[in-house]
């Protein structure tokens, strides 16, 4: 802007010069968009990870197995921070849910801890997030490879398919991401995980930070490794946000779920909006995939003895 000179020295004209040149220089850090990151955390998936010694309290490597978890969550919400994100919620999601060292992360972090919650793993999902992260996820139970590979419950489900696919639970709380809109753009986790989750939506970023050997076996990264690998992929990701869309199943979507064993399907079956397909198996037809998500978290956490 160029202005008359004579009028340029004018005192109100320099004041008004002033408040200007203020506004230019504070206006972009000010009028910063909104950008919310959700990240959801898993174990099986950590870097290092590889059998039950590390994943519940009672294994000998549980506490050391929750720093590599802590590390590597932590390595997704500096990348995502460094990247524009400014406002980022982390969801335990993995055994209690009470897992990772909170007392590590940045204050302004926001945290989702223990059961139930109605979107399971991806809880903190709504329409003003703008991208989801997988860290420390691992196969499904359909798949012949990866490290604990199983759905939901290692111990109760055979398998767990959307529209008759049988899905991971990447894939299913893609689905549930994708009903507010919003878009998966990186997953951390070993070979197997990665594949599944690129097969099924697309192109996104993958940070294998152990390849699979078998259930209880992997090459795996150091932690140091597998955080730097992590915090890659986050920035590539975060880099080009806008290339990704999000994985939508529009409804009804019908949820079938196979137990390992006999009695629960004859069980739920009482319940009158749930079909028995098979000895083993059931049929539920939700409206849409939060309707899906309470189902499954429903099934899963139920017992008649709960309290308080």
């Amino acid at each position: 802007m160029f202005l008359n000179k004579e009028i340029e020295m004018q005192p109100r004209y320099r004041a008004l010069l002033g408040l200007l040149a203020s506004f230019v220089l504070i206006t972009p850090a000010a009028a910063q968009r909104p950008l919310k990151v959700l990240i959801s955390v898993d174990m099986e998936g950590i870097t290092g990870v590889v059998s039950s010694e590390q994943l519940a309290p009672s294994g000998f490597e549980y506490d050391r197995a929750r720093e590599w978890m802590t590390g590597d969550a932590l390595a997704a919400v500096q990348a995502a921070k460094e990247a524009g994100a400014t406002e980022i919620v982390v969801a335990d999601s993995h055994g209690n849910g009470q897992n990772l060292l909170i007392n590590r992360f940045p204050a302004d972090v926001t945290i989702i801890r223990s059961w139930p919650r109605p979107l399971m793993m991806v809880q903190g999902v709504d329409s003003t997030t703008a991208a989801v992260i997988f860290i420390g996820y691992h196969a499904s139970t359909s798949n012949v490879e990866g490290v604990r590979a199983h759905t939901m419950s290692s111990a109760s489900y055979a398998e767990v398919a959307l529209n008759g696919m049988p899905v991971p639970e990447s894939v299913f709380n893609a689905a549930i991401a994708g009903h507010f809109g919003v878009p998966v753009i990186m997953i951390s986790g070993d070979n197997a995980a990665v594949g599944e989750l690129q097969k099924a939506i697309g192109d996104v970023e993958g940070a294998i930070v152990k390849r699979a050997i078998s259930f209880h076996s992997a090459a795996t990264m150091t932690p140091e490794a597998g955080q730097a690998l992590i915090r890659q992929k986050v920035k590539a990701a975060m880099g080009r946000l806008g290339s990704f869309k999000p994985y939508i199943l529009k409804g009804p979507v019908r949820v079938d779920l196979t137990f390992k064993n006999y009695r629960p399907a004859e069980m739920m079956a009482y319940l009158p909006n749930v079909q028995r397909t098979s000895s083993h198996a059931i049929r539920f037809v939700a409206k849409d995939m939060v309707e899906a998500s309470r189902f499954l978290e429903f099934v899963g956490t139920y017992e008649a003895g709960l309290t308080p």
